[in-house]
């Protein structure tokens, strides 16, 4: 990758933009992994839907999801669309961490490397949901790539293609501080300029990294 800015700047950069964003949503490990699942293919605010629907039925746990009903558990969770699949995953999420842990907290005292490989066998869960569980619910640093990460990084260094998810990971993790409070905060500072600037259709003029992105230099140019 060939730019002005280093990952470090770029996430100043960011910062002084946005201030410090205080993300993943969720009180709690369980809500956050509940929320992970759920955004797979879906925005967040139709999760916010089925996570208040949960949450108002008072079954936002993983002991909940284990117990009710696989019909109930579908239609509180169908805002967030593809709700058969997703209650099938939680379903066997929380049966696989309570029928082998006696709590979460036994499971994530795993190396990353370890805990990482065991969500990646379970069912429905890939690398980005894998990941957000580690970095957000286990409070473990280990960088989350998602598509605006891809996005953003893909235009800034100009690459004529996104590079695979492990390697864009190895790439931003050999180039910043191993740290939890950054890696939480770094995603969620490309999550913001994703959402209101680099989107699909970019808004490239009011974007807060535009002199230091190659895409957008090459698309004033071609003006």
């Amino acid at each position: 990758m060939h730019s002005k800015i280093t990952f470090p700047e770029l996430y100043s950069c960011l910062r002084n933009r946005f201030g410090f964003l205080d993300w993943w949503p969720g009180d709690t490990p369980d809500e956050i992994i509940i929320g992970a699942i759920l955004t797979q293919n879906a925005s967040w605010k139709n999760v916010e839907k089925a996570i208040s629907n949960l949450k108002d039925a008072g079954c936002l746990s993983l002991s909940s999801i284990k117990k009710i009903n696989t019909k109930m558990l579908e239609a509180y969770i169908r805002p967030s669309g593809f709700f058969r699949q997703k209650s099938r995953r939680l379903k066997i999420f929380a049966n696989y961490v309570l029928s082998n842990y006696d709590s979460l907290d036994v499971m994530f005292m795993k190396p990353v490397s370890a805990l990482r490989s065991e969500l990646l066998c379970l069912h429905g869960i890939g690398r980005e949901t894998a990941d957000s569980i580690i970095l957000y619910a286990a409070e473990k640093p280990v960088f989350v790539i998602d598509a605006y990460t891809k996005r953003i990084t893909c235009r800034i260094y100009d690459n004529k293609k996104e590079p695979e998810y492990d390697e864009l990971q190895r790439i931003i993790s050999s180039g910043i501080k191993r740290n939890l409070g950054l890696y939480q905060d770094f995603h969620a500072q490309f999550v913001e300029l994703g959402k209101n600037y680099c989107r699909t259709e970019p808004l490239c003029s009011k974007c807060p990294v535009r002199k230091y992105c190659l895409f957008g230099a090459r698309s004033d140019k071609s003006k």
